[in-house]
């Protein structure tokens, strides 16, 4: 549960440090892979950072996933959308639901163009996290 938690504590303070004036092109992020279970995404220019940390996922992405491009950019941030609203509302009902997975709100804004690697890597986490902890967050349908 220690995982998720920091997943969700980096996730969050990524997607907080961007604002609403920023616009990210996609070609803009750049994806780089640390460790065996470490994806990383950055953009230094704009200042934000995604680093997702949990074990298999790395695992999970590369052999599980839908490939890059399998989705449209808007299909990606439709779905996370739904997810993180979701995930916000949950994160906000301790008592409701389980506090060690949902330790923490996420700062999700549609407004803002993050980019197609950003949206990938979250929808992917997304449908991992639903898959491996047996959650089903708004809109889910399982794969694979």
């Amino acid at each position: 549960m220690k995982k998720i938690v920091s997943i969700v504590a980096i996730l969050l303070t990524i997607l907080a440090c961007s604002s609403a004036s920023q616009n990210i092109a996609s070609n803009d992020t750049v994806p780089n892979k640390k460790g065996n279970d470490t994806v990383r995404i950055s953009n230094d220019s704009l200042e934000y950072e995604v680093i997702i940390i949990d074990n298999g996922f790395n695992y999970w992405l590369n052999t599980r996933a839908y490939p890059r491009n399998y989705h449209t950019l808007a299909f990606l941030e439709n779905k996370n959308y739904q997810y993180v609203t979701e995930w916000n509302i949950r994160a906000s009902q301790p008592n409701r639901y389980n506090p060690n997975l949902y330790e923490m709100t996420i700062d999700y804004q549609p407004q803002i163009h993050y980019g197609y690697e950003v949206n990938y890597l979250i929808y992917n986490y997304m449908i991992y996290f639903q898959n491996t902890y047996k959650q089903k967050l708004a809109g889910y349908v399982p794969i694979r």
